[in-house]
């Protein structure tokens, strides 16, 4: 299977699963009101976010729209240069989590790309999120990942880019640990034992000896 088909894969269930969970906390939970799962520190309370993750751009929705628009457009452009396993998971959970947010916000009150995002998860009293939020987070930790270990998106790695790679070969030049270039050829003195004979004596061509 090709990575772009895995990436358009994860996104599509990164997607369904935000919004089945999204409308189930609609239905199930009432605004405002908080249903503890581990305590204090995990609980369901549903809120309709008119900013980002965390509380932060609050009034900001159409800018938030437009941005999650060029990620995905982003996103769908370098889909075509993949070769790493590891982006192809991390730009399919960050496409999938950007169009989860997106579709809030254009199909939900109060309006075509002002709509807030429902969130539902609640971290302690720090913030309240929701499952798109969830892929974006495990998409850049996986990113950092990523690009701390020198991986690119085509699947090659830093070292190989790195100048002065490729010049051995290239150029012809001897390897620098002192090896023997295996195009050159190899002098082993098989040459002078032909000239001189086995005993290191020269050897007499034929007519050579006057009559």
């Amino acid at each position: 299977m090709r990575p772009v088909v895995r990436l358009l894969l994860l996104a599509v269930a990164v997607l369904a699963i935000d919004q089945a969970s999204k409308a189930w906390a609609l239905e199930t939970f009432t605004e405002g009101e908080r249903t503890p799962v581990l305590g204090d520190l995990l609980g369901l309370t549903l809120l309709h976010n008119p900013g980002a993750a965390l509380g932060l751009a609050d009034g900001m929705t159409w800018a938030l729209t437009v941005a999650a628009v060029a990620v995905a457009v982003v996103i769908l452009r370098v889909a075509s240069r993949l070769g790493s396993r590891g982006w192809t998971v991390a730009l399919g959970l960050l496409l999938g989590g950007a169009v989860g947010n997106l579709v809030d916000r254009m199909v939900r009150p109060p309006g075509v790309g002002r709509g807030h995002v429902v969130d539902f998860i609640a971290y302690g009293d720090w913030f309240v999120g929701n499952v798109a939020d969830i892929a974006i987070v495990a998409a850049a930790g996986l990113i950092v990942l990523l690009s701390f270990r020198g991986i690119r998106v085509d699947g090659t790695r830093d070292a190989d880019h790195a100048p002065g790679a490729a010049t051995d070969e290239a150029s012809g030049k001897a390897p620098a640990d002192g090896g023997t270039d295996a195009g050159a050829p190899v002098d082993d003195g098989t040459r002078e034992r032909d000239a001189h004979g086995d005993g290191g004596m020269p050897v007499a061509r034929p007519g050579a000896v006057g009559e």
